[in-house]
């Protein structure tokens, strides 16, 4: 068996893709069973941000990659009318180990626009709870998401990785502090609209900022602006207010390239009612924050004359805070537990063989005891020698196993049976299930 998980994020795919997919009914993982015999079990994670598919494959390892990927596009092709054509490029595939470190850190928040968010927790454990009543959940994956929730509950509770997005803002606006005399007299442009937007808007509005239009890369601008009740910027406007404005913080993940550049900074300065212009601010009176990642503002923008540029680079300099380096013990804290998770597999992969090795032993030592007795061994001495014999050939390949297990080397154990004992695997877990 083999875990597989392919998946499409704000990291690898465009906004207008993920809200395709994020429209994806229900049925993916039972047609995923369906169309491929081989999958064993699947799990579907389905956000604003990500589109995920779990899959447990009974396949050869060198198989499993390319049946389980096919069998998950054509299922997101079935469910959502999306051709496989379309997401080239959109999608990464996990496998093996690597599955748990991966679900692990989406689980704990660390793969979200906003590091910690607390969202994507509860967004995983209704993915396990969904596959649940749909009969798609294996043992193995559901092992798999039982133990993502538990290592999210660690991160939060040992790191502050749930607090580093807000405190990145936060420290972003004390930084500005000493050019800003009164938030309230600010013209503030925010470009983005996703979670981080949300907290950056929230935050500024602590601060006494009023005056504050929005502009979305992706064309999302009115909904944000309807929702946040601030003004939205169209493409079209979006130059004229960014040079009329005196703070603009970008916070977007939907371009690849600067969403901010020297070519928004020089146009004419936009009307406000009434037929007065805005006003171009004077010189040395823009301030430009770039929280994007990647950076969303051409570095030559600080250059300019009358514009100072705060980016992450610089912010972090600043920032002694605790939860802003809280992403690297997250991160150790989710190693730990995928490591702990796959050690666990690998024994449990192990564990078929060696109770058929050990079976197989025992069976020879039983019938050897069985002659002793009736040559007449009255007082049970052979037998008493023969068990102990048998405790010690078998304890040396037993202790083996495991340690191959842990390396992700059973097959090895498995094949050595095979080859010296002609114990198949098919043996090993038959014998398994008799045993239990």
């Amino acid at each position: 068996m083999v875990l597989l998980c392919v998946t499409a994020s704000h990291k690898t795919a465009s906004f207008d893709m993920l809200e395709r997919l994020s429209r994806t009914p229900d049925d993916v993982a039972p047609n995923l069973l369906r169309i491929a015999p081989c999958v064993q079990g699947a799990v579907v994670l389905s956000t604003c941000n990500r589109f995920e598919a779990y899959i447990e494959v009974d396949e050869p390892v060198t198989a499993a990659g390319a049946v389980g990927v096919e069998a998950v596009l054509e299922a997101i092709e079935q469910a959502a009318g999306i051709p496989a054509s379309e997401l080239d490029g959109a999608y990464v595939v996990h496998s093996g180990r690597r599955v748990a470190e991966h679900l692990f850190a989406v689980a704990s928040g660390l793969e979200s626009v906003v590091p910690g968010e607390g969202e994507i927790a509860g967004q995983v454990r209704r993915a396990l709870k969904t596959a649940h009543e749909e009969g798609t959940a294996s043992p193995d994956l559901e092992r798999l998401f039982q133990r993502a929730s538990q290592a999210q509950r660690k991160v939060k509770n040992v790191t502050a990785i749930g607090r580093a997005g807000r405190s990145l803002v936060r420290l972003a606006l004390e930084l500005a502090d000493s050019r800003i005399a009164d938030w309230s007299a600010e013209r503030v442009l925010l470009v983005g609209t996703g979670a981080y937007a949300a907290v950056t808007l929230a935050t500024l509005r602590e601060r006494g900022a009023t005056n504050i239009s929005v502009h979305s890369p992706s064309g999302r601008a009115e909904l944000f602006a309807k929702k946040h009740d601030i003004t939205a910027v169209a493409e079209a406007d979006y130059a004229r207010v960014a040079t009329g404005s005196s703070l603009l913080i970008t916070c977007t993940n939907a371009a690849e390239e600067p969403v901010l550049g020297p070519q928004h900074l020089q146009a004419p300065a936009a009307p406000v009612a009434g037929g007065c212009p805005m006003g171009a601010p004077s010189a040395a009176s823009q301030l430009v924050i770039d929280l994007g990642m990647p950076r969303n503002v051409d570095p030559a923008v600080a250059n300019l004359e009358g514009i100072a540029l705060l980016d992450l680079d610089t912010i972090r300099l600043h920032a002694p805070l605790e939860e802003l380096q809280a992403t690297d013990a997250a991160r150790s804290v989710v190693r730990e537990a995928a490591d702990t998770f796959n050690l666990v597999g690998d024994q449990q992969s192990v564990t078929p063989a060696v109770v058929a090795f050990r079976s197989h032993m025992f069976a020879l030592l039983e019938r050897e005891i069985e002659r002793a007795r009736r040559r007449g061994d009255a007082d049970g001495k052979i037998e008493e020698a023969l068990r102990h014999l048998g405790g010690v050939l078998t304890h040396a390949p037993t202790a083996r196993a495991h340690e191959l297990a842990a390396d992700g080397r059973a097959d090895e154990f498995i094949a050595a049976l095979d080859t010296v004992y002609g114990l198949s695997i098919d043996e090993a877990d038959a014998a398994a299930s008799d045993i239990a």
